[in-house]
């Protein structure tokens, strides 16, 4: 299975999940044109996409999604409650959404799906984790780790999980206080002290390739996010990468 990580951050997010037969996007919230020209990197285009899977309806994971289903039609996979959404905010893209409900497996061509449950303020808020000839799980956009999040993440042969802010970049830095108890919230963006705890917890699931991912570019570093990661992994031989806020970071599982 390929992972390739277009871009991973507030500016926008998306990815592309592939087992060699089926290719699919979480999140598209990056330009169409941007899109397009990671997936020729990949040998891919967008009319081999199978289906593009929403996290939530934040503008940074769904910008593209009005031009998507204008030139290409691709399917939107979205839990109930963040299509109610993403049909009152665009509703052109209806005729292309696929609704499904979280928690339970739902196939997209030669890959199985689940999406569960992350502590997001939006009223719905999802994970994700694909298996096919490898198994790969999503959880960003989050406050703080619950076990379904925790569950879903397990024993996965690499995951993409939210190391979002350094709290004392956060607390020192330019943002207003109600965007700052916003962010600390549990239901707002996961610090790097918890992603830490979180990923030492999952090596011992079995977790083989950690990407760090969702950096904030004012409250956050990279070098900050994969260190506090990094002492947490020592001596685990799970492999730890940072994904781009732009560019690409691939990986094979």
């Amino acid at each position: 299975m390929k992972i390739c990580v277009f871009a991973s951050g507030s500016s926008g997010n998306c990815l592309l999940v592939s087992d060699g037969v089926t290719h699919i996007l979480l999140d598209a919230g990056i330009s169409m044109r941007r899109i397009e020209a990671a997936l020729r990197q990949t040998g891919l285009s967008l009319s081999d996409i199978s289906g593009v899977l929403i996290t939530h309806e934040h503008s940074d994971h769904v910008s593209a999604l009005g031009m998507l289903s204008k030139h290409y039609a691709v399917p939107i996979y979205a839990p109930r409650t963040v299509a109610a959404r993403l049909i009152g905010s665009k509703p052109e893209i209806e005729p292309c959404l696929r609704v499904f409900e979280t928690g339970l497996t739902f196939g997209v061509g030669t890959l199985k799906v689940r999406a569960f449950h992350t502590p997001h303020d939006t009223d719905e808020s999802v994970g994700y984790r694909v298996e096919g000839n490898g198994v790969f799980a999503l959880a960003t956009d989050m406050g703080h780790v619950t076990d379904e999040v925790f569950e879903n993440l397990s024993g996965a042969d690499a995951v993409l999980v939210e190391s979002n802010h350094d709290v004392e970049m956060l607390s020192y830095g330019p943002y207003p206080v109600y965007l700052k108890r916003r962010i600390l919230s549990m239901r707002g963006h996961l610090s790097n002290e918890c992603c830490a705890e979180l990923v030492q917890r999952l090596a011992k699931t079995g977790v083989k390739k950690v990407i760090l991912g969702h950096l904030s570019r004012e409250n956050n570093t990279p070098e900050k996010a994969y260190l506090a990661s990094a002492a947490a992994l020592r001596g685990t031989g799970v492999e730890l990468q940072c994904a781009p806020a732009s560019g690409a970071l691939y990986i094979n599982i």
